[in-house]
């Protein structure tokens, strides 16, 4: 038995991946496949999106779930090949006029590891298992930079300081903004570089002034919410079963198709 489902996916991104497999194809001399390159175009994001079993997918179109598995890999490896470096991507929104980006940090959820490998990947933070990813959106939330993943253990301004995100910026003569847990980052306080607001504790209540500036900041960062439901909507996030390395891969790729749409 067999049944069809919606994918809110427009033709224009299924024609660019559609032709970019096509192009790999023949680079790799490759031409004949068990299904055509826009049937396998359809295939890999429907999987993405709504993270069904490979051999519920591939049954249901006749082939092999290590056949689908390949593809997958392979389309998510020719999308991630096409996400911006992080300076070309800063260079890109100073030179259209744009003065800040919004800096945030998201745990994408993995299933439980066994034995010494549970301890690196849970975050203290989110009481959870998973892989830390930082993100850098434009003022008007559409994300344009994803890092590499990094275990749940690690904390936001440890991945800031390893991808040497605040030098990035200085050298793009760009700031940004961040939430609270990014305080601290800044090497140099005199100048800062991302810019956060004001932590309250038991013994240091922030002054009306400083509430005032965090609520601001909080306005200014609203739209980097939206960057983050565009990605998060694709279901295969809600938990990965991958190595950190392919996890970087395919956040990367969906970066790709989720542009596709926003910016079509």
């Amino acid at each position: 038995m067999g049944y069809q489902s919606r994918l809110p996916l427009s033709t224009t991104t299924l024609t660019t991946r559609a032709d970019l497999l096509r192009a790999h194809l023949r680079t790799i001399r490759s031409p004949w496949r068990l299904l055509p390159p826009g049937k396998i175009a359809l295939i890999v994001p429907a999987y993405l999106r709504h993270d069904q079993r490979l051999a519920d997918l591939a049954g249901g179109n006749r082939i092999s779930a290590s056949t689908l598995r390949r593809w997958a890999n392979e389309l998510i490896d020719l999308l991630a090949a096409r996400a911006p470096r992080l300076d070309r991507a800063l260079k890109k929104i100073k030179a259209a006029g744009g003065a800040y980006v919004l800096l945030d940090g998201t745990l994408v959820r993995t299933t439980r590891r066994s034995g010494p490998d549970n301890r690196p990947t849970y975050s203290g933070k989110h009481k959870s298992q998973g892989l830390l990813f930082l993100a850098l959106t434009d003022e008007r939330g559409n994300l344009v930079w994803i890092s590499k993943a990094r275990r749940g253990a690690h904390s936001e301004i440890k991945a800031t300081r390893y991808d040497k995100i605040e030098q990035h910026l200085k050298a793009a003569d760009l700031g940004a903004l961040a939430d609270l847990g990014f305080v601290g980052v800044n090497q140099d306080n005199q100048d800062p570089i991302v810019i956060t607001g004001y932590k309250s504790s038991k013994n240091n209540k922030p002054t009306a002034g400083q509430k005032q500036a965090n609520q601001l900041i909080a306005a200014a960062r609203a739209p980097n919410e939206h960057g983050f439901a565009g990605l998060k909507s694709w279901w295969i996030l809600q938990r990965l079963r991958m190595s950190p390395a392919r996890a970087t891969k395919l956040l990367r790729a969906l970066l790709v198709l989720t542009n596709l749409e926003n910016h079509r």
